[in-house]
């Protein structure tokens, strides 16, 4: 297939090296070209806008920042929407706001072109080891016909509705980590403070009750110092507003999704809103000197 790539940041350019490396012809974009260099070393095309990269694409993948950035890349005088070809299919990856994903589908049926709304989770260690998990929102038919690219980039690959569904299954994964990154954070400062190893403990707790993906992954960069990005925490903060403002639509009180919030906003507050989702344990230790 002639693919289209938009967003060459921390997730999607591993995602895209694995189309890449399958065989599928590509055309990269990005805001920072610095970024698509490995990909058009390897023989991908560089496009100076996205509406350049979609022109004669058969497939256009996205994954950019913000809700702001999907619509401007989408919609945009120089967005995807504008050169698409009838019968061409975008997968916006991002994720962002279950509202925008219809409107864009809506858009998109105007003009021929199917929209699925498939953002992902598994932050770069998935993205680098092609297991990430895809939820899908859009038509079944341009679902199965993308399928078998998910699979090169995914190991979980499900519809889980018409527009917008996608979105909303990813705000249902965000609410479920928010809580959870404070207590695996919390966790972990207590065995500071109370004089474990935190390397023994995670012998005794990785494999028990409160197992986690979180456990096995964040909890070993933490004992390292690394709190370089997987996923940044001002993206989920983004996230964590996103799914607040669709329970306040719903009328659904979400405290543990607030805490989140509340603590994830202090920790950029305190400079770490480039970091990985894990140095919510900097702010913690900062907040309890």
């Amino acid at each position: 297939m002639k693919i289209a790539w938009i967003g060459t940041g921390v997730m999607g350019a591993s995602m895209a090296g694995h189309l890449q490396a399958a065989g599928h012809e590509l055309t990269v974009y990005n805001r920072t070209k610095a970024k698509a260099d490995a990909l058009v070393a390897n023989g991908a095309r560089w496009a100076d806008t996205p509406a350049e990269a979609a022109a004669d694409a058969n497939v256009i993948f996205m994954i950019v920042g913000y809700p702001k950035d999907v619509e401007n890349v989408a919609l945009g005088d120089d967005g995807i929407l504008s050169t698409a070809t009838p019968g061409a299919i975008l997968v916006d990856c991002t994720t962002s706001s279950p509202a925008l994903a219809v409107k864009i589908s809506e858009a998109g049926d105007a003009k021929g072109i199917a929209v699925l709304d498939a953002p992902v989770s598994g932050g770069d260690i998935g993205a680098k080891n092609a297991a990430l998990s895809f939820m899908v929102g859009g038509d079944a038919d341009a679902f199965e016909t993308v399928k078998p690219l998910f699979e090169i980039m995914g190991k979980a690959i499900v519809l889980q509705g018409g527009p917008g569904a996608g979105q909303h299954t990813k705000m249902v994964n965000q609410t479920l980590i928010a809580s959870g990154m404070i207590g695996l954070c919390e966790a972990m400062l207590y065995a500071e403070k109370s004089g474990l190893d935190p390397l023994t403990v995670l012998q005794s707790v990785g494999g028990g009750a409160a197992a986690s993906w979180g456990l096995s992954n964040l909890w070993p960069r933490m004992i390292g110092g690394d709190f370089e990005p997987g996923f940044f925490v001002e993206h989920f903060i983004k996230d964590m507003g996103i799914a607040l403002d669709e329970a306040k639509r719903m009328n659904l009180e979400l405290p543990g999704l607030s805490m989140a919030f509340t603590l994830y906003t202090k920790t950029a507050e305190l400079g770490y809103g480039r970091k990985g989702t894990q140095a919510l344990l900097l702010a913690l230790r900062e907040m309890n000197l």
